[in-house]
């Protein structure tokens, strides 16, 4: 049998695999809910690691990059007991739930034009700063998983979320218009900030198998602006990421969530390896995915996760064999997973019910 990484590294270079793949991400509240439902919890009553409980075969292994021009910056501008208004190294304020998960509500952005960005923020990015990185960390999660077999990923988020965290959308979407320049500036910077500093983790923590891109691109239906638009001012630097991570020899996956399908043809120019999650609420079809990219994109996930949510073993059941099935009947690379993260509305004997239906139709 191949090992975790064997398979995944055959499904993400288009080799013959095995079996599907598996993989997933509950929320952080999903698993303390779990842990009341009987999942297994450590001494401290926290859920023990979900890659190693439910055999999942892609592990993060972190490596993040501290991107906030200020770094280290978290001003409390107010607090309840259940939220806490932040503003942070770029200016921005956003409202955070203090003891459960969610996106946080945006409340105020002061990167508002090209002469801000470049005399407040800038010149924080322009020096290395070696405190924005984890090597140690990075490099102990990376040899601990790789000694267990599994395929190992770094991951972060790149231009897009950055531009969408520290501009706020309303500011983003005038300026892709107004003033493009300052977009291709932006992106310039960060694009050269993430390979300076990607390049030390891979040089001191070591080279993992692949790495993640987290992007969303996209709400129900819709982009969230033109692929002309994209296609001018973002996929030139995600192609130049891309091409930088091939050079070390790994595999990319590009995570966006929301309405994806009039981009795919950018994100195979762009060369990224795999697609994930495919969210099928907004509008996505995996298994025509599969037929119309799959011999150039590896995908990962698609199963609606509002059918795990319905409790209905039937359902899912049927779902499941129909996602699975249909990815090899169309001769797809594929790994299972939901089209999202796994909310609290999930119980565990549910998930657990559902993998193991995977198990069942799982080999090639």
């Amino acid at each position: 049998m191949q090992s975790s990484r064997e398979v995944i590294d055959s499904l993400m270079r288009k080799k013959p695999a095995e079996r599907v793949g598996l993989h997933d991400s509950p929320w952080s509240d999903t698993l303390r809910k779990w842990v009341t439902q009987g999942m297994p919890a450590d001494d401290e009553g926290k859920a023990v690691d979900t890659v190693d409980h439910f055999g999942f075969d892609m592990a993060n292994c972190g490596a993040g990059l501290e991107w906030q021009a200020k770094r280290g910056v978290s001003e409390l501008v107010e607090e309840t007991a259940e939220w806490k208004i932040v503003r942070n190294g770029n200016g921005a304020v956003f409202k955070w739930w203090k003891d459960k998960s969610g996106t946080p509500e945006h409340i105020d952005f002061a990167m508002t034009s090209r002469e801000v960005w470049e005399k407040e923020y800038r010149p924080h990015l322009m020096d290395l700063d070696r405190e924005r990185i984890n090597v140690e960390a990075a490099a102990e999660n990376l040899a601990k998983r790789r000694k267990k077999g599994y395929w190992t990923f770094f991951g972060s988020q790149f231009i897009w979320e950055n531009m969408r965290g520290a501009l706020g959308d309303y500011n983003l979407y005038i300026s892709l218009v107004t003033d493009p320049g300052w977009i291709h500036d932006f992106c310039r910077v960060y694009t050269d900030m993430w390979k300076t500093y990607y390049g030390i983790y891979f040089e001191e923590a070591g080279i993992p198998d692949g790495m993640w891109v987290y992007e969303d691109l996209g709400y129900k239906e819709r982009l969230f602006c033109s692929p002309r638009v994209l296609e001018e001012l973002i996929f030139p630097y995600y192609k130049e990421l891309v091409d930088f991570y091939h050079s070390f020899g790994l595999t990319v996956v590009l995570h966006t969530c929301g309405y994806t399908a009039p981009a795919l043809d950018l994100v195979v120019a762009a060369g990224f390896d795999a697609l994930n999650p495919m969210e099928a609420k907004a509008g996505n079809d995996a298994l025509k995915f599969a037929e119309e990219y799959g011999d150039r994109l590896t995908l990962i996930g698609g199963l609606d996760a509002r059918v795990l949510e319905t409790g209905d073993r039937g359902l899912i059941k049927r779902k499941v064999v129909e996602l699975v099935e249909g990815m090899k009947t169309r001769g797809a690379s594929y790994v299972y997973a939901s089209d999202h993260s796994i909310s609290t509305n999930v119980d565990y004997e549910d998930f657990k019910y559902a993998i193991g239906v995977y198990r069942d139709h799982m080999m090639y």
